[in-house]
């Protein structure tokens, strides 16, 4: 009896980059395993989109760009190459205007891509309509979503086999065109048995010639079961990633799934084990000097409480990285739970994941509900779409005081299109006045990456990529002649003298306990009310001051960014600005002056 064909997508270059590196991968160190990918076998890669389109610009200083058309070269003119786009969100965590979702798609197109996975985190069937319409329009596969996820114990009202049924239906009504279908699960947190009676449902509900397919992470350690349980339910294709950025925040490995299908009637998309060695060896070649997150590599049983997606976690690890704060990130994590639970239940995938985690990072940093975070307080007041149930009441009331916003049940994309901020010509306008090319790419660029995209087209782009060898080296003490340290025994501080080479003349005795005060922090701290400090560790963003400026009290002096949020400085009196401490695209600390008045 003949094997059911599966294909099989590579997520490797796309999910698996972004799940293991924060998506912080360059271009000229992956693409030879692509043609080693190529000859494996392997014709369907998922290749860009998602955060793999503003980190090349925020991180790589690369163009997202020349990186899709590239890839087709290595990958060949006949290989499906897919990417992930957020419908009306496209590759940013904002809702864009009807220019930009149609500008995305067409260059999208224009670029290398065959097939969009196009997903709704709220399953908002309203913000696939015209995204999906202008895909199919702009002669692309259209590959729509259905996303999924578990809900913390107790929650119910969504995220269960009658959820996706329904959202479903509701895609098939809108008259939405499709290629395929997909059901979505960026945690990896839903059960298989769940897995099994979503997918039984879709193959029952769409016309049998429909390729229906299953993505999940293997960051709540079920993945290969809940694909096993798809592939019995009817599924036609699977995502898989290959070593090293497979596993763990990642899809599983490639021969794991042809190992554990052995002896079943599925042909994994042809695949030779053999074949797969090879690339896998290229592939881990090519990636040997990255800095391999500890996180990326663990399955976390706390996932399912706090469902943190794959593709995620890494980014606002590396991001807390950059700001040292990375001690923060299991606190963050617990806190989520909660959040999850009063927003409405969306399900936990990009841009909605980076709502949870902004929000469970302010409830940590500056206490519980202190500080609404923009995009999940307009994601509770409705600025996105329709959560799949009413968020809590006292959240929504909190978030329309502090942003100053009513609830809305308009269309996201209504309200964006009259942002002039989302608008071509404001785009043109920006691009125009430095003296850069006004070509359609550079226009997306400026609308999806704003500043930062800015930045990268004025030459101005930073490379950010964590490797090994400069991981390791931040832990090695500068090589000095001499000089005076402090080490710590046991928990107890000792000031010591070091000096090259041996000297027999130093005894136990002349070490002493050191005095806590002796360390003097390298940054300057405030000490008066004339500081004005960073209320956690961030980088400098912009800098709306300068010395000699008359200020009021509560006028904002600096902007700070960490975790993709902007957070405002403001003065605590009137006065005079004194100094300017920082220079923008600094990393601050915690108690850091900023500006003196």
């Amino acid at each position: 009896m003949s094997k059911k064909f599966i294909d099989i997508m590579d997520t490797t270059f796309r999910d698996g980059f972004q799940s293991v590196f924060g998506a912080r991968v360059l271009m000229d160190d992956f693409l030879p395993a692509v043609s080693a990918a190529k000859d494996a076998g392997i014709t369907h890669f998922e290749f860009g989109g998602g955060a793999r389109f503003q980190s090349l610009y925020f991180y790589l200083n690369e163009d997202a760009f020349v990186m899709m058309d590239r890839f087709r070269e290595a990958a060949g003119k006949n290989a499906n190459l897919q990417t992930l786009s957020r419908g009306v969100n496209t590759v940013t965590l904002d809702t864009g205007s009807k220019e930009i979702v149609d500008l995305h798609a067409k260059l999208f197109k224009k670029h290398s891509t065959t097939t969009i996975r196009n997903f709704d985190a709220l399953n908002d069937v309203e913000n696939l309509k015209y995204s999906g319409e202008r895909i199919a329009a702009h002669g692309l596969n259209h590959e729509v979503v259905v996303t999924m996820m578990d809900l913390p114990p107790g929650c119910v009202g969504a995220h269960d086999a009658a959820f996706y049924e329904k959202t479903l239906r509701e895609i098939l009504d809108s008259g939405i065109p499709y290629s395929s279908v997909c059901f979505k699960d960026a945690s990896g947190t839903s059960s298989p048995e769940k897995v099994y009676q979503t997918i039984k449902m879709a193959r029952k509900l769409l016309p049998q010639d429909t390729h229906i397919r299953l993505h999940t992470h293997e960051t709540a350690g079920v993945s290969v079961a809940c694909y096993l349980a798809a592939l019995e339910a009817g599924v036609d294709g699977i995502d898989l990633a290959a070593h090293p950025v497979s596993g763990g925040t990642s899809q599983p490995d490639i021969l794991t799934m042809l190992h554990a299908v052995k002896g079943k009637g599925y042909d994994l998309g042809g695949l030779d084990v053999e074949r797969i060695l090879k690339y896998e060896e290229v592939l881990n070649d090519c990636l040997k000097d990255y800095f391999m997150p500890p996180e990326a590599t663990q399955v976390s049983p706390l996932i399912p409480f706090s469902p943190m997606p794959g593709g995620a976690l890494t980014a606002n690890t590396q991001m807390m990285r950059d700001n040292n704060i990375l001690d923060k990130f299991p606190e963050v994590i617990k806190a989520m739970r909660e959040v999850v639970e009063k927003g409405g239940y969306g399900t936990s995938v990009t841009p909605v994941s980076q709502f949870y985690f902004q929000q469970a990072f302010n409830n940590v940093m500056f206490g519980a509900w202190k500080k609404i975070a923009d995009g999940y307080g307009k994601m509770v007041l409705g600025y996105f779409g329709k959560t799949p149930v009413k968020p809590n009441e006292e959240i929504i009331e909190l978030a329309r005081k502090q942003l100053n916003l009513e609830p809305t049940t308009r269309p996201a994309i209504d309200i964006a299109d009259e942002d002039e901020k989302k608008s071509v010509k404001y785009a043109k306008e920006i691009l125009e006045k430095e003296g850069i090319e006004t070509s359609e790419e550079n226009i997306f660029i400026a609308l999806a990456c704003k500043e930062k995209g800015i930045a990268y087209l004025k030459g101005d782009g930073k490379v950010m990529v964590r490797k090994g060898a400069q991981e390791s080296n931040k832990t090695k003490a500068p090589q000095k002649d001499s000089g005076a340290y402090t080490v710590v025994v046991n928990g107890q501080k000792y000031n010591v003298q070091v000096a090259v080479g041996h000297n027999s003349n130093i005894e136990l005795k002349d070490i002493q306990p050191a005095d806590e005060n002796s360390s003097k922090p390298a940054i300057n701290t405030a000490t008066s009310s004339s500081d004005i400090a960073a209320g956690l560790s961030a980088s400098v963003f912009k800098i709306l001051v300068k010395p000699g400026e008359n200020v009021k009290k509560n006028q904002v002096v600096v902007v700070l960014e960490a975790m993709k949020m902007e957070i405002e400085v403001v003065s605590p009196n009137d006065g005079t600005i004194s100094e300017v401490l920082v220079s923008q695209g600094d990393t601050v600390e915690t108690g850091q002056v900023l500006v003196r008045l």
